[in-house]
């Protein structure tokens, strides 16, 4: 990698408390076996208060791990996540905690270890905690600062992977570093994840991890990116919690006519063809239809929006008041118009050979985010109609994401991350929230586990905007903040019953 750096680590080693005369201690271990919400959900029983105490130092070495984890880059293609995984795995080795590394391909590698509640792993009782170590591109020309140089400037950490998801992936290290360190009783497994190929979702993505090594993580409980701590004006308007997300996947629109020389232009341009259609799809608004998800998300937020928005969030699925409801919060925010429908935003083209040939063939890549339930066969009959051209065709491309069911609002886990995270957030209300990006977590979800989204950093719009584009930065008291709450929520339901 250019401009890569001896990775440095400053952990403190932590004592090894292996002992088999302390079965429900916080065990290091490499061998594996398979196996309003808060006032709905059912009582969670804590045998012991929780034993993190102040995590202030614990931010700052897990802040030393998010800076070595961002100078190495890890870009999708070709990944090269191996490099964070054996960093990783000696950060947890100086910590007396076994790990274990899980080929994917060459050089492309996650990477697991596990604390044990007692000598029989209980998959179904587990919590895993997942990130991803791979990040998507960058160009460098509209940056700022090196986007791998991890620059620390106006109490921002500047670097591609900061938020997505080398933060959450830092965070995750430190609530499992403390959870060992704490020697705390555990009534259930604590798994650490560290998967690869999550931006791409080829070969050596989640779904090829689970196919070979589902007995190594095995659970029933997950904790992933996904949610968000939205601040607005100093302070946290909401904490949104993925229970569910849109379904991800990518259609070609072909255009064809006859090639020949450009000084003589022809009707059957297939250039004119597909701009004329991507410039109808890109017009194109699908029909609303609200998940019990987003219905309840809605519901809950219309409490703390402004008196004339939230009016409308509270009818957006009326019959006499809900179609001008909907086109109000549509404009309002392009991803509460997303989580209302199904969408498509044409994203590459690609056509001709040269300068002066008319080309035989064009196209455009369309990527489409479904609803969960909705099927691609409506969208593209729909989308067909639309065009009505017989020179285009539509073609599903491989590897589509599949529908996943949401995970529960009612379990013990979403009242642990319900009621921490309303603690530790000043009383903020704590929204269910159907994801409009994709996540690891719906091949968890097809796998029975209960997993939720919830990235712990108070981020602001502008924030979120920077994820996947230019000058991505994270807020270094927002770390240190989400750190200290992701613990907690770690410890609280490790501890429970």
């Amino acid at each position: 990698m250019s401009g890569k750096r001896k990775l440095q680590l400053g952990v403190t080693v932590g004592a090894l408390l292996l002992s088999a005369r302390l079965p429900l201690a916080a065990q290091g271990s490499s061998s594996h076996q398979a196996g309003a919400p808060t006032s709905q959900s059912p009582a969670v029983t804590i045998s012991s208060p929780s034993p993190i105490g102040d995590t202030t130092a614990l931010a700052k070495e897990a802040q030393g791990w998010l800076i070595d984890m961002v100078r190495t880059n890890t870009t999708n293609p070709p990944g090269n996540e191996q490099a964070i995984a054996k960093y990783l795995a000696h950060v947890l080795e100086k910590e007396g905690i076994q790990s274990e590394m899980l080929d994917l391909a060459p050089g492309r590698s996650a990477l697991v270890a596990r604390l044990r509640s007692s000598a029989l792993a209980d998959p179904s009782k587990a919590l895993l905690l997942v990130a991803h170590m791979d990040v998507v591109g960058v160009d460098r020309s509209k940056w700022t600062v090196d986007p791998f140089a991890a620059v620390m400037k106006d109490g921002y950490l500047y670097g591609r992977g900061s938020i997505d998801d080398k933060g959450m992936l830092a965070a995750n290290l430190a609530a499992f570093i403390a959870l060992k360190r704490s020697n705390a009783r555990l009534n259930r497994d604590v798994i650490f994840l560290a998967t690869a190929d999550e931006e791409q979702g080829g070969d050596a993505s989640i779904r090829i991890l689970i196919s070979k090594y589902w007995d190594k993580f095995a659970a029933g409980y997950a904790l992933n990116e996904g949610g968000e701590v939205f601040m607005k004006n100093g302070r946290v308007q909401y904490v949104a919690v993925q229970a569910s997300e849109k379904v991800a996947m990518n259609v070609m629109v072909v255009a064809r006519g006859n090639s020949g020389h450009a000084s003589r232009p022809t009707k059957d341009n297939a250039v004119v063809h597909l701009a004329a259609a991507v410039a109808k799809i890109g017009g194109y608004s699908a029909p609303a239809h609200f998940t019990t998800i987003v219905r309840r998300y809605f519901e809950q937020l219309a409490a703390i929006e402004p008196d004339e928005l939230g009016k409308w969030m509270r009818v957006l699925d009326s019959e006499d008041r809900g179609e001008h409801a909907q086109k109000v919060v549509s404009e309002a925010s392009p991803l509460w118009n997303s989580m209302m429908r199904d969408t498509v935003a044409p994203t590459m083209l690609s056509a001709g050979v040269r300068n002066n040939v008319i080309p035989a063939e064009a196209r455009a890549n369309l990527n489409i985010r479904l609803l969960p339930g909705n099927t691609i066969d409506v969208l593209l009959a729909a989308l067909t109609k639309l065009v009505a051209d017989p020179q285009i065709k539509f073609e599903l491309q491989p590897d589509a994401g599949l529908a996943a069911p949401p995970s529960s609002l009612e379990s013990d886990f979403y009242a642990t991350i319900s009621k921490v995270a309303t603690a530790q957030y000043g009383s903020a209300p704590v929204l269910p929230f159907q994801s409009t990006g994709a996540t690891d977590s719906a091949q968890l979800r097809l796998h029975n586990v209960q997993a939720y989204g919830l990235v712990p950093f108070p981020l602001t719009e502008e924030d979120y905007l920077r994820v996947h584009g230019d000058d991505e930065r994270l807020p270094v008291a927002s770390f240190t903040k989400g750190v200290d709450v992701l613990a907690r929520i770690v410890a609280e339901f490790a501890a429970s019953k």
